[in-house]
């Protein structure tokens, strides 16, 4: 078999031997560094506390703190619906909603705190009760009804919200949100770990923990990152978080197996 091959001014005549079938030339993929790589570096290849430690420095790191106010105009953005420009996603029934409805009457949608604000007593000042990676927009009587339930599966159905299930202290979000709860307290558990003035915000198998820095349940959560893999939609809010806003990523998002390396 005979190929030619133009490179530069000069020809290279190739001959393969005689009898052998003709080889397909594929050049090896170059292997580029992921910005994920770079900066992810110091915790790479760890698992368990290291890991958790390694992460925590990672994403507390450089932060830009927002105040609560400017979180209206943050989530208009990260919470974009991809349909409608004009309009936000909102957590746990997935409507498409004018973004200049936010407020608190029937009808608008408000800032939900997927780690309820009593689970740690951290309030809306700049901190947690601001960080955009665990603040979605909800519906008023929805973020209402959930309150500040543990999650967990069970319980009856919520008419306002189909989908999501309800007991006296639990909360089941529909399925196509189960993973990115999942995702947000895991974040929040690492991210906040006491030395800030906030409190040590821990993950935990109960869903009794009312007004303690405990959310849970941790084995239903983890359940929920294995059934529910990041969307792209998740993907671009993370992407949005880091470039836009706070400078820091969920690192969940980009790796939802560490979850297991670090609880499981």
């Amino acid at each position: 078999m005979r190929r030619t091959l133009l490179t530069g001014a000069l020809t290279l005549v190739l001959i393969a031997p005689p009898g052998l079938a003709a080889a397909t030339a594929t050049a090896a993929a170059p292997v580029v560094e992921t910005q994920d790589d770079a900066y992810y570096a110091d915790a790479l290849g760890l698992t368990g506390e290291p890991l958790r430690d390694a992460l925590h420095e990672i994403i507390s790191t450089g932060v830009t703190t927002l105040s609560y106010s400017q979180v209206w105009e943050a989530l208009k953005v990260t919470d974009r619906d991809p349909a409608n420009s004009a309009n936000v996603v909102l957590l746990y029934t997935g409507q498409s909603r004018s973004a200049s409805l936010n407020g608190g009457d029937v009808g608008d949608w408000n800032r939900e705190h997927v780690w309820a604000q009593s689970h740690g007593d951290f309030g809306t000042s700049p901190g947690p009760g601001t960080d955009v990676h665990h603040l979605r927009p909800a519906d008023v009587q929805v973020n209402s009804s959930r309150g500040n339930k543990d999650f967990d599966d069970g319980g009856s159905a919520v008419a306002i919200a189909p989908g999501n299930y309800t007991d006296a202290d639990s909360w089941e979000p529909r399925d196509q949100d189960k993973g990115d709860i999942a995702r947000m307290l895991f974040y929040m558990s690492v991210r906040y770990e006491g030395g800030d003035g906030f409190a040590d915000l821990e993950l935990n198998d109960a869903v009794n923990n009312g007004s303690r820095p405990y959310h849970g349940r941790l084995s239903t959560l983890l359940e929920w990152n294995e059934l529910d893999p990041p969307s792209a939609f998740e993907e671009r809010r993370n992407e949005l978080i880091h470039d836009q806003y706070q400078g820091n990523r969920n690192p969940f998002i980009d790796h939802p197996e560490w979850a297991e390396d670090i609880w499981g």
